[in-house]
């Protein structure tokens, strides 16, 4: 079970699946199932709604058509390390979807960022009609 803030994601919810690195290593790459590949259906979990929406778009390219989440780690030559790095990012990605994005507060200039923007305003179009060649007077 992984606590994410006020979410809880169950570990059968997590499949695990070992497969063979493929990357250059020699023996060991080639004999032993080193790299992990986590699996979690979005559509089928515990999550919020809002949650599973904010973990599609943050995950991207690893979400499945079929809206599984896929999470693999082959950098280290060690099966325990990798899967230790998987579920790292998984459970990174779960805390960032859970927690929803703060709300923008709209601002209003003051009156003197107003006025200055006016004035700014004022003499670059000055100098634009003055390069025109054409007298506006």
């Amino acid at each position: 079970m992984i606590r994410i803030t006020d979410t809880t994601v169950f570990d059968h919810e997590i499949t695990e699946r070992f497969v063979r690195a493929s990357r250059p290593g020699g023996q060991n790459t080639n004999q032993e199932a080193t790299a992990v590949e986590l699996r979690f259906d979005i559509g089928k979990s515990s999550l919020p709604a809002d949650a599973k929406k904010r973990l599609t778009a943050l995950a991207g390219k690893h979400v499945t058509t079929g809206g599984v989440l896929v999470v693999v780690s082959r950098a280290d030559r060690s099966q325990a390390v990798n899967r230790d790095s998987a579920r790292r990012r998984l459970l990174t990605l779960l805390t960032r979807a859970s927690t929803p994005p703060k709300r923008r507060k709209p601002t209003k200039a003051n009156p003197a960022q107003r006025h200055e923007r006016a004035v700014l305003k004022e003499r670059r179009s000055a100098i634009k009609r003055a390069r025109s060649g054409r007298d506006d007077d």
